[in-house]
């Protein structure tokens, strides 16, 4: 929504894929005066008729606000485009919401300083649908100052909008650590629709069972990352060596319906590494030890 109190910044999107056509659409519906650019023009036909400014080239894109936001497809496409432009980003602050890994957003970051340009890193936890939902969650990491400047502006994108830390990597790690977490569930919910596929028991009637687990182990994650900051992992609700007959039962019970056991397993096989260092006692965070491992 608009906010009529704000001061409208001058904002350039760069990129008009989905995510970037959701950006510059949210900018534009709180105010903002927004100049777009894409490789392809037409992409940009349906903002500017929403009010949007269509830069002719990548230099004008640039020129026209002193915030300028990236979304591309890769970070080699965002050095692709603005590697030509040199001296044109100088003074400029460059928001890239291109998705990456942790030292690409460091590598950039010396980049876009050699080219005078002040460089914030960002993830998009959200499809385009959700971008200027209140749950969407924006994560940024660069230079505290910059994103103050700006925070109005960037906040129209997700009222979950975080500032990380002057680390550039802390938010594509954030986004690859959110990317696990987000396969990690998902993958378990697969396992159990296969189980009881197998059944006749159709996914749309375990899904709201799921929701209630996936909710129940929520409830667990604030407890497990205590004992784990603290380094003391008691067995609160069963120990690790309980957690590892479970598994076994997981196992079997998939090779007797006759679906992959190949995702209990792995998780079994480092269960097994942490039973047999002596950890079985322990409680299941433990398990922390083998992730951390190479």
């Amino acid at each position: 929504m608009r906010n009529p109190d704000a001061v409208p910044t001058p904002v350039t999107v760069m990129g008009l894929g989905l995510m970037g056509r959701a950006l510059a659409e949210a900018l534009l519906t709180a105010g903002h005066e927004t100049t777009v650019w894409n490789r392809t023009a037409e992409k940009a036909e349906p903002l500017v008729a929403q009010g949007a400014k269509l830069a002719g080239s990548a230099a004008d894109a640039v020129a026209a606000s002193p915030l300028v936001i990236v979304c591309l497809l890769d970070y080699d496409a965002v050095r692709e485009v603005l590697d030509p432009l040199g001296k044109a980003l100088d003074g400029r602050v460059l928001v890239n919401l291109t998705s990456g890994t942790s030292q690409l957003g460091r590598t950039t970051a010396e980049w876009a300083s050699g080219h005078g340009a002040t460089y914030l890193d960002g993830a998009i936890l959200s499809a385009p649908a959700g971008i200027g939902t209140a749950n969407t969650i924006i994560l940024h990491s660069g230079p505290r100052d910059a994103f103050e400047a700006y925070e109005p502006a960037l906040r129209v994108f997700g009222g979950g909008t975080t500032y990380l830390g002057e680390d550039h990597g802390l938010a594509s790690l954030h986004d690859a650590a959110m990317l696990s977490l987000m396969w990690g569930i998902t993958n378990g919910f697969l396992q159990g629709v296969a189980l009881l596929g197998a059944a006749g028991v159709e996914a749309s009637t375990y899904a709201p069972m799921a929701a209630g687990g996936i909710r129940m182990v929520a409830d667990w994650v604030a407890g497990y990352a205590r004992q784990i900051d603290d380094g003391v992992y008691p067995a609160v609700d069963a120990s690790l060596d309980t957690h590892v007959a479970s598994m076994n039962h997981l196992i079997h019970e998939s090779e007797a319906q006759g679906v992959s056991a190949e995702f209990p397993r792995f998780i079994k096989a480092m269960a097994d590494r942490a039973v047999a260092e002596g950890h079985g006692p322990g409680g299941y965070a433990r398990l922390i030890e083998q992730f951390r491992k190479p």
